[in-house]
């Protein structure tokens, strides 16, 4: 009985080597690809970026000053215009009607001004003979003033009247080109409370501006004179250039998000912008050309633990904490040790005497230059190097590298496992069932 048992705890394990053997027939195994760019010299930029609107850098609003019926226009929509080219006319016949009566009205009080004259001299003559009292040559004084008074009154009426009658006719104030035309012959406008606009003219169009709408967050970035490119959805094809002339102080506050108005001014020789675009602004605020560049993602990339199975990896920064720990243990057996604590305090009083005003600089230094530091991994036959560099601008896409890279170095920015599955034999379970064979022919 223990035989038989012993029998089929053999054929048991037996029966489990074997099916060990068939699963590990095939070997999964991965393999890591590495993906590498290579260091390039070019040019990387800063850029700020917001919409804006294209607008004329000068237009005028042409308005009237009178109220009245349109009686006639002698210009349209981009009708080319020179300065004082009338424009349009008011119905004159109200206003010419004033004109009459105010010239009627001055000379009634004309006419009044010479008969009171006349009775005063008469008074004054009488006066000085004592025919008359003296309140009877001060009535005769105060009338003759009156009436002079009244003269110059109505002379200001038929003055105003006749400006009323010159405003019925509407002059071009500028040479330029008529944007806006806000009204039709027979139309009634009223100048009681404020003036109506007529038409907008721009002055020139070969010179346009962008009011573009930047973010407090990037407001500080932006100065006078930096150069600017922008596109319009009317030109997708096309890049206009431009440059910063105005940044307005005055912020705009819409749903808590505060942006600040810049003025962008731009050439237009081809009458491509047109009023009322909308543009897609990039403000250059940094530029550096002819440096080394290298893709962002670089400086991101780290190998697993994976990649020693297949490479050598030699890592920067264990390495050099390993060497500093080396030293550290060398320099305690060093002889210095054994300096006297007067000597150590004085050495150490005159150290921070000669180094305390260049502490705070150094600092800053060390602590740019510390920010600056990043690493990347290079290729180098069976080994993963890391090395350091410095960078300086970044845009998101290319990083520029200062020191530690040169053109033309490979360098890993990312990797990818790969599964490859080795075929080692052609075993095949003897407790399965197997296929038929088939034949070379019937």
């Amino acid at each position: 009985m223990k035989k038989k048992k012993t029998v089929i705890v053999a054929l048991i394990v037996g029966i489990i080597a074997i099916a060990t053997l068939f699963i590990l027939s095939k070997e999964s195994k991965q393999i890591i690809k590495f993906e590498s760019a290579i260091a390039s010299k070019g040019s990387i930029i800063n850029t700020v970026t917001a919409t804006g609107t294209v607008a004329p850098i000068d237009k005028v609003d042409v308005g009237t000053q009178v109220s009245g019926v349109i009686n006639k226009i002698y210009v349209d929509f981009n009708s080319s215009v020179k300065r004082g080219q009338l424009l349009a006319e008011l119905d004159k016949s109200t206003l010419k009607a004033r004109v009459i009566q105010a010239q009627a009205d001055l000379a009634s009080a004309q006419n009044e001004l010479t008969y009171q004259e006349q009775n005063l001299n008469r008074a004054k003559k009488l006066y000085e003979t004592s025919m008359v009292s003296e309140v009877d040559f001060e009535s005769a004084q105060y009338k003759y003033n009156s009436a002079k008074t009244s003269v110059d009154r109505l002379k200001s009426a038929l003055e105003q009247a006749d400006v009323n009658l010159s405003y019925a006719s509407i002059y071009s104030p500028i040479d330029g080109v008529i944007l806006a035309r806000n009204v039709e012959e027979g139309q009634t406008v009223a100048a009681s409370f404020s003036t109506p606009t007529l038409f907008s003219i721009a002055k020139d169009l070969t010179k346009m501006k962008v009011q573009a709408n930047v973010d407090e967050a990037d407001i500080g970035q932006v100065k006078l004179d930096q150069k600017v490119t922008f596109s319009v959805d009317a030109f997708p094809d096309d890049n206009f250039e431009g440059k910063v002339t105005q940044i307005r102080l005055n912020p705009t506050v819409s749903a808590n998000v505060v942006t600040y108005q810049v003025i962008i001014e731009a050439p237009n020789p081809e009458l491509k912008l047109m009023p009322g675009l909308t543009a897609s602004v990039s403000i250059i605020t940094k530029n550096v050309d002819d440096v080394v560049l290298v893709p962002a993602k670089a400086l991101r990339f780290t190998p697993d633990a994976d990649a020693s199975s297949q490479y050598i990896v030699k890592n920067f920064v264990r390495d050099t904490t390993m060497r500093r720990r080396n030293m550290g243990s060398a320099m305690n057996q060093e002889p210095t040790q054994r300096m006297s604590q007067g000597n150590s305090q004085n050495m150490r009083s005159r150290s921070e005497a000669g180094t305390f005003s260049q502490n705070g600089a150094n600092a800053e230094r060390f602590k740019q230059m510390k920010k600056s530091l990043e690493s990347v991994w290079i290729i180098s036959g069976d080994t993963l190097i890391q090395r350091m560099v410095r960078t300086g601008m970044e845009n998101g896409t290319m990083v520029e590298i200062q020191r530690g890279l040169k053109e033309g170095d490979s360098i890993v920015i990312a990797s990818t496992k790969v599964q490859k599955n080795v075929k080692t034999t052609e075993a095949k379970s003897p407790f399965m069932p197997q296929m038929p064979r088939r034949s070379g022919g019937r």
